[in-house]
């Protein structure tokens, strides 16, 4: 049986959120958590925007070193020759693209102000993927931006041409969340059937159905004889209404009633690592979780009237789908209430050496305890706000990777 595979774009898709942004060291401590949680692959930025540059080499860097292993960085571009040229002129290294262009008759006309046809369409997304073939990509996954209101037989002729030459995927995008359960199974598994291809399901949640339109578009191209690509952000973050949540569909593949025990996993799934990365994409966005958001909301596990509360009691089957511990959830939180030594962009080596000896983090000399000084200042500048102990760490620990992330060369 086919499989399903998880592809986060919280560093594509959840920053381009109005409003909101990562700083480049918040991006990669995303994708070090990805990493550790077992996702696929990291849509992990724009490699034709140049202040992304140098934090996407640094993270291939990372990823060379074996630090982000096994997880796969893939760029996103417009499907567009000179798109292909610049991304591998400011990130040589970059292997991994996934190439974009619309395909419904809406953004056809209106974008491209009737300059273009379907067949110019097709056209240029095949001159993307030869261009970027030719100059090293190992795997590219083709995008039909707003496919939900693209019509079937043109999407299987846009699939097809992309397989032709190519493409190792086929990326449906429900841009607007217009799709429902029902049609999105339908169309997807009448693509898997007819062009042959793994899908990726990358749906928005503007009617409030993103989580269960992944899964059923997932269900289709399985049920198609396809593998199928999931595309999620963590905390749902992402443009308008946002995309499918990380957590809650896997827990929708991993424990509903008509996928658990059914459909496979690509990759094994760690959701220890659930609350971790909800939490610090939390704060990296400064963007609360829902309390009712599935597995790690505040109410996730939280029980009140009698009934309910007397049933998890006794069984917590009873009133619970999942165990909070499969979350990495129940261990204690500490919060200072006495004196408090914080950490910033202003502090001294005394404050700093006492926040690292906290975290049993010492240094050779003192030279080395003020470069790392020098880039934890730099850090919170960029994020304006404290950084948190997994940040200094890293700092700490792959300092020449840190300078890299805070190097910003405008108007070069």
């Amino acid at each position: 049986m086919p499989k399903i595979y998880f592809i986060d774009v919280t560093n594509r898709d959840g920053v381009q959120t109005a409003n909101l942004g990562l700083s480049k060291l918040e991006k990669t401590m995303i994708n070090i958590y990805l990493n550790e949680m077992g996702i696929f692959q990291s849509e992990f930025g724009f490699p034709t925007t140049r202040h992304e540059s140098a934090y996407l080499q640094a993270n291939l860097e990372l990823a060379a070193m074996g630090v982000l292993q096994p997880i796969r960085l893939s760029g996103w571009l417009r499907a567009i020759v000179s798109d292909v040229e610049i991304a591998f002129r400011f990130v040589p290294d970059i292997r991994h693209l996934n190439l974009s262009i619309s395909t419904s008759p809406q953004m056809i006309s209106a974008k491209f102000r009737g300059e273009k046809k379907r067949e110019d369409i097709v056209e240029m997304m095949i001159d993307a993927v030869e261009a970027a073939k030719a100059l090293g990509t190992e795997s590219i996954g083709v995008n039909a931006e707003d496919a939900s209101r693209t019509d079937t037989d043109f999407l299987i002729e846009f699939a097809s041409a992309a397989k032709e030459h190519g493409a190792q995927r086929f990326r449906y995008c429900d841009t607007l969340g217009y799709d429902d359960p029902f049609t999105i199974y339908e169309t997807v598994k009448t693509l898997a059937e007819n062009v042959g291809i793994p899908i990726e399901l990358h749906c928005h949640g503007d009617l409030g159905m993103a989580v269960a339109n992944s899964v059923a578009g997932a269900k289709g191209a399985i049920d198609g004889g396809q593998d199928a690509y999931i595309n999620t952000t963590v905390n749902g973050i992402g443009e308008r209404a946002g995309n499918a949540d990380l957590v809650a569909t896997i827990l929708a593949v991993a424990k509903s009633k008509g996928f658990a025990g059914r459909y496979r996993l690509g990759k094994r799934i760690n959701l220890k690592k659930a609350w971790k990365i909800s939490k610090f994409a939390s704060y990296a966005f400064g963007v609360p979780v829902p309390i009712n958001q599935p597995g790690v909301g505040a109410n996730a596990f939280a029980h009140s009237s009698g009934i309910h509360a007397d049933g998890v009691l006794k069984d917590p089957e009873n009133y619970e789908l999942y165990d909070l511990a499969e979350l990495g959830r129940g261990e204690l939180e500490f919060v200072e209430t006495g004196r408090e030594i914080c950490f910033g962009e202003y502090s001294g080596i005394s404050g700093f050496r006492h926040i690292m000896g906290k975290m049993s983090t010492t240094f050779e000399d003192s030279a080395k305890a003020r470069e790392i000084l020098e880039l934890v200042r730099y850090a919170n500048v960029e994020a304006q706000k404290p950084l948190v102990e997994a940040e200094l760490l890293f700092i700490a620990k792959y300092p020449q990777i840190a300078k890299k992330l805070l190097t910003l060369s405008p108007l070069e």
